[in-house]
């Protein structure tokens, strides 16, 4: 008899909680069919790989060019100084009052405002280092805001590893910087790439850092140098949404979906890698 109660009582949780999820995805799979019905039939080969001549029609290869290179410019100076920073802080920092107020800013900075990073960005590169408005100083700003995410993501891939890993690459006489970087590391991966994802949407999503540091209201042209300006997808729909009132609403659905769509497929890619080291891992295992 309680066996059966409790069978029912799993069922209706079970229920409930795939209910919740499908109500979660509901406005998600809505957003996405609404402009996906709306853009589609704006997309075609034209409309991806030429430069638009006005900003009321025309291809967008430009601004889809300068997102992509905006963002892997930004993971260029992100990645690595954020690994660095976890690995120092699971693998040598001492966890004393310093490490947890090193931990309290890291969580801290990620809750900061996009825009605050924008003026920061302004403010410290363009003005300060003289970089002006450019690709490299619009970099150099999206990878200090995705520092505390890369950080804190970092950080728990790093230490989800085995205790047990570290103690038998020591045990065998392999140092400690040896242990972190073929141990560790490389067993951290699906995490890692976990950050990166996230780092990557946010990255080609943001509009207000970008906006102060980089982006061009209108340049058919590509960007030559990371010192030059360029045209972003981001604040190219931000303007023909808001500031252009001769684009046809088509037009602002298409590129919308090009957004939704590059961040995805990047995902999907950055999720391939990631299962590829998951196996590669339980393989080696």
């Amino acid at each position: 008899m309680m066996a059966r109660k409790y069978r029912i009582f799993d069922s209706i949780a079970y229920a409930f909680v795939y209910g919740m999820t499908a109500l979660a995805l509901l406005p998600v799979v809505g957003f996405l069919v609404y402009v996906t019905v709306k853009g589609i039939g704006r997309i075609n080969w034209d409309f991806l790989f030429t430069a638009s001549s006005s900003m009321e029609s025309g291809g967008i290869f430009a601004p889809l060019f300068g997102t992509l290179l905006l963002t892997v410019a930004s993971l260029v100076f992100a990645v690595p100084i954020s690994l660095l920073a976890a690995v120092y802080l699971s693998e040598y920092g001492r966890k004393d009052r310093w490490f947890r107020i090193i931990e309290l800013t890291i969580v801290n900075l990620a809750g900061v405002p996009s825009v605050v990073y924008g003026l920061f960005g302004l403010g410290l590169f363009v003005i300060f280092f003289g970089l002006g408005k450019s690709i490299l100083a619009g970099a150099l700003t999206m990878a200090c805001m995705s520092l505390p995410l890369l950080v804190t993501v970092f950080y728990q891939a790093l230490k989800a590893v085995p205790i047990t890993l570290r103690e038998a690459s020591l045990s065998l006489g392999a140092s400690k910087l040896a242990t972190t970087f073929k141990i560790v590391v490389p067993t951290a991966l699906p995490g890692i790439f976990t950050g990166v994802i996230l780092a990557t949407a946010r990255i080609a999503g943001e509009t207000a850092p970008v906006l102060f540091t980089v982006a061009a209201y209108y340049m058919p042209s590509l960007p030559q140098s990371l010192s030059d300006q360029s045209m972003l997808l981001s604040y190219h729909l931000y303007a023909i949404s808001t500031q252009n009132t001769g684009v046809k609403d088509e037009q602002k659905f298409a590129v919308t979906l090009v957004l939704v769509l590059l961040v995805l497929v990047v995902n999907v890619l950055a999720i391939g890698l990631r299962s590829r080291a998951r196996k590669k891992i339980g393989h080696l295992g």
